[in-house]
């Protein structure tokens, strides 16, 4: 399989179309694990290895994971590539001795050949596409040694593969700084959740009381009602129908199916809430909707800001309400009788939930850089790793 290149752009002559097994050796060859200068090596397996990043997700010693099949060794420098189930894009450099799964080949690449180029081929598209279609001819999501040895790599000289494996680390680098930065945000929202919505801590300027109190006596309930699956469409005529947790995604409905005979309905603001497996999901209401019988509405006497946030807590506590064998439900009754903690003062409701707002803008805000980020670094695979865009170190070296 050749990687397609776009037409207007010819391939940089001196690139060269080589085998990938002239990129790189498989290892031949495998140890007993067991043996004491292997035992306590890092053993990694399909498992260990993060989808599409070219990340490792754990070190864990052959003799922790009780090993005692033939493991093939890793030196540092080598690519591991997981040869089961291609599509998954698992892959990753390592800078250790260590061990690898059979079903994992360790590639090391051949002298002038950059690893970080060839781990970022083995995730690019046009690898996984290749790998993807051969595997599937024995309907075995596996890919063998000569399927490999199929694939060809456009490649160019030594020191432009190191310059495009840079840029595309540093890539990586940013990518993996913004999943941090939005899994530390979301630490400190659980946090705020925890303080605030118990009345641990008090925002400044409020002092009044709290209690517990039933949903029943804080909002008013509206139980879905199934529209007769004739009025279902997909024109947009009518309500949009809310029907379960797949319409049901963080502060917004999702619209999917709509019906021109709405039995019960939700205004938009309102509090959403899952009532079939899986029990206790919350929204809010984009829009005037249908309610379907997986989903009931609420419409605080108070703030429905601050019941969203109280509600996305509670989430964990619905499991003991739940009932019957083929699919877990909870009842109108269990609704109402559910507890919450608030405050007495709407305006400390309004403001706790305000301070919580604030952090959920910041992680969608980070979260919308990191599709971004992610998406650049798709783009500068396809440009990079074809040719199509140089860097400036590729013509000095042809120079």
């Amino acid at each position: 399989m050749s990687i397609p290149t776009a037409p207007s752009v010819p391939i940089p002559p001196e690139w060269r179309t080589r085998n990938l097994l002239e990129l790189v050796s498989i290892a031949t060859g495998q140890v007993d694990p067991r043996e004491p200068r292997y035992r306590d090596l890092t053993l990694v397996a399909p498992d260990h290895v993060e989808p599409e990043t070219g990340r490792l997700l754990a070190r864990v010693s052959a003799r922790a994971q009780g090993a005692v099949s033939g493991k093939y060794r890793v030196r540092p420098g080598d690519v591991v590539y997981s040869k089961i189930r291609p599509y998954l894009k698992k892959a990753v450099l390592c800078d250790f001795e260590g061990l690898c799964s059979a079903d994992m080949y360790p590639l090391t690449p051949k002298p002038g050949v950059s690893g970080s180029f060839v781990l970022h081929t083995l995730l690019s598209e046009p690898f996984t596409s290749f790998a993807t279609s051969v595997s599937a001819r024995s309907g075995i999501p596996k890919i063998n040694r000569t399927e490999l040895a199929e694939y060809r790599v456009l490649t160019p000289g030594p020191q432009e593969q190191a310059a495009i494996a840079a840029t595309l680390d540093d890539t990586d680098r940013l990518v993996a700084a913004l999943e941090r930065a939005v899994a530390k945000r979301q630490a400190v929202k659980h946090g705020m959740l925890q303080q605030l919505l118990s009345g641990m801590v008090r925002l400044s300027g409020f002092d009044g009381p709290w209690a517990e109190r039933p949903l029943g006596e804080i909002a008013r309930i509206t139980m879905g009602q199934s529209p007769p699956s004739a009025s279902y469409n997909t024109s947009r005529r009518g309500l949009p129908l809310l029907q379960g947790n797949a319409d049901i995604k963080a502060r917004r409905s999702i619209e999917r199916l709509w019906t021109t005979a709405p039995a019960k309905t939700c205004a938009r603001g309102d509090v959403l809430l899952t009532v079939r497996a899986p029990v206790g999901l919350a929204s809010m209401a984009s829009r005037d909707a249908c309610l379907g019988r997986g989903v009931c509405a609420l419409d605080s006497y108070g703030s429905n800001d601050y019941l969203f946030h109280a509600l996305v807590l509670a989430e964990p506590r619905w499991a003991a309400y739940e009932q019957g064998s083929t699919f877990t439900a909870i009842n109108s009754e269990e609704i109402r009788n559910f507890p919450i903690t608030l405050p007495d003062d709407v305006a400390e409701q309004a403001a706790i939930a305000g301070a919580l707002d604030d952090v959920d803008a910041n992680i969608r805000t980070l979260r919308e850089r990191l599709a971004k980020a992610k998406a650049i670094k798709q783009g500068m695979m396809q440009e990079l790793l074809t040719g199509r865009t140089q860097l400036p170190v590729g013509r000095l070296e042809a120079a």
